[in-house]
């Protein structure tokens, strides 16, 4: 029987996937810790759509930012009782490939994935995990198109395979893949 209350929401661009995800944070009457794994905007773009998901979330939900250290992130807002929402996978992904010094990929990526999905396993609260799916059109051309892809597409597979409730968001209609009960 698994003990913990793990939900993922993966979807498209533009697909209703964080929108739903704060709406199940806040259904769930709990405290809600927001984190975000966006760095700070490097566009007037960016900048837009970060501030398009502050004005929509509730202001009393504290947020904690965390581009890299995901795993200590929810670690430190997890608690009984509580709710944390992760807005998104995709971006913490994108940090730990892509630095924006434009290095190499973060050498211990894949031990940041082995730790973020240690701190889901152990939370004690509700946590909410916001990706989009990218592995539904053709095979990039660039290596590092690639490489994207397949790591966002595993890491989406290893959190769906911990989570109790797993649902696809398409046209800002949920779909469940995988039910709590």
């Amino acid at each position: 029987m698994i003990s913990r209350d793990l939900t993922f929401v993966l979807g498209g661009a533009r697909s209703g996937k964080s929108a739903h995800a704060e709406q199940l944070a806040s259904a769930s009457a709990r405290p809600v810790t927001y984190i975000a794994t966006a760095r700070l905007a490097g566009d007037a773009e960016f900048a837009a759509r970060i501030a398009h998901h502050r004005e929509r979330r509730p202001a009393h939900w504290p947020l904690i930012e965390a581009p890299v250290d995901l795993a200590g992130a929810v670690a430190s807002a997890d608690a009984a009782g509580h709710c944390i929402l992760i807005d998104c996978l995709t971006l913490w992904l994108a940090n730990l490939l892509c630095p924006p010094d434009g290095g190499e990929p973060t050498a211990d990526y894949l031990a940041r994935f082995s730790a973020f999905e240690a701190a889901l396993g152990a939370a004690q609260g509700k946590v909410i995990v916001v990706s989009n799916e990218i592995g539904l059109g053709v095979v990039p051309l660039g290596a590092a198109t690639r490489l994207y892809v397949d790591e966002l597409g595993r890491l989406n597979q290893r959190i769906a395979a911990l989570s109790t409730q797993v649902t696809m968001m398409v046209a800002g209609l949920p779909l469940t893949l995988k039910s709590a009960s």
